[in-house]
């Protein structure tokens, strides 16, 4: 699906409203927010975890917000989505970012521990698929190529598994572990609602420590995000991927015209609606909508429509406000 679509909708849980965005392009008119405050008389302490995917781009806003609010403090902890997910819905955090939506076991567990709260989506990825620098062969993967090389039962061992002209190397697996939502996503794409990955992979939350075993494995393969993968080109090589219509490449571009399938994906963040009664939260949110569309660019992801932002913009209002019935409908 193109991110020119843009889709958005509430839901309406425990008397608040889900807010599930669409995304937009960078320089957009966002809307005046509610109310005017000096931000440099803000004091106070923001909590947020969750995906690695995410967190460069809430830390590149805290990082912003800092020069206008030095005295609030603004941390950014990674333990995957799912980790991410079960501090956010046991009250522990502020701010959950997340690279795929909430799954309906953590909507219950939020429930059971009274956390209600605000979804924004507030970019688009390219999820990316690497190799080593000094693997110049592999250079495309169909989709049916990719599931079968991930797969549980796979018998895929060697490159030349793959592709006969390909060496005959071990391929050493590198991709995200199992409380990541970037694991989540792929298994779901790739594999299938009921599909199972195998085990013989090196996992981790932390994409950094994915890019270092690519990138010091001549004969490794993973995948992770856009940004992680741009920030270090220099020791990896992308593989195209062929969703139907030939191969393409990740890019901004690809992930924004909706050529790069299946593996372009929404960005997310969740709000504890009991978090916006704290005026430093607020209007760090509030920072987040107005500076999204440029910063997200800046960390090697993609900014979403226009209306979505606005549509952004428009459910914190109404969460901070208490009136749901402010938020756009479905």
């Amino acid at each position: 699906m193109s991110l020119a679509s843009g889709r958005f909708k509430a839901v309406m849980r425990g008397g608040f409203a889900l807010a599930f965005c669409g995304m937009v392009s960078v320089g957009a008119a966002l809307p005046a927010f509610a109310q005017d405050v000096d931000r440099a008389s803000l004091s106070g302490e923001i909590v947020s975890d969750g995906s690695s995917t995410v967190g460069p781009i809430t830390q590149a806003v805290a990082e912003e917000f800092a020069a206008e609010a030095p005295d609030v403090r603004t941390s950014v902890d990674i333990s995957g989505t799912g980790g991410g997910f079960e501090r956010f819905c046991n009250g522990e955090t502020d701010i959950q970012n997340a690279s795929r939506s909430i799954d309906e076991d953590e909507v219950t567990l939020c429930e059971e521990n009274g956390v209600e709260f605000i979804e924004l989506e507030v970019a688009y990825d390219a999820l990316t698929v690497v190799v080593n620098e000094a693997n110049t062969f592999l250079t495309c993967l169909n989709v049916e190529a990719l599931r079968t090389l991930w797969e549980a039962d796979s018998e895929v061992t060697t490159f030349a598994d793959l592709n006969p002209e390909f060496p005959a190397e071990t391929i050493s697996l590198y991709g995200p572990g199992t409380d990541s939502g970037t694991f989540d996503y792929f298994v779901e794409t790739i594999l299938g609602d009921d599909g199972e990955i195998r085990q013989d992979f090196t996992p981790s939350e932390d994409d950094n420590v994915l890019v270092e075993g690519v990138a010091g494995d001549p004969n490794a393969l993973g995948y992770f995000g856009y940004a992680y993968y741009i920030e270090n080109e220099d020791t990896l090589n992308a593989v195209e991927i062929d969703g139907g219509d030939g191969c393409v490449a990740p890019s901004p571009e690809t992930a924004q015209d909706g050529t790069y399938q299946p593996l372009s994906r929404p960005l997310y963040v969740y709000v504890n609606v009991a978090s916006l009664e704290r005026p430093e939260v607020q209007e760090f949110v509030r920072f987040y909508v107005e500076q999204a569309p440029e910063l997200v660019g800046e960390v090697g992801f993609v900014a979403s429509p226009e209306e979505s932002y606005t549509e952004s913009a428009d459910a914190l209002e109404a969460a901070i406000s208490g009136d749901s019935a402010a938020t756009p409908e479905a």
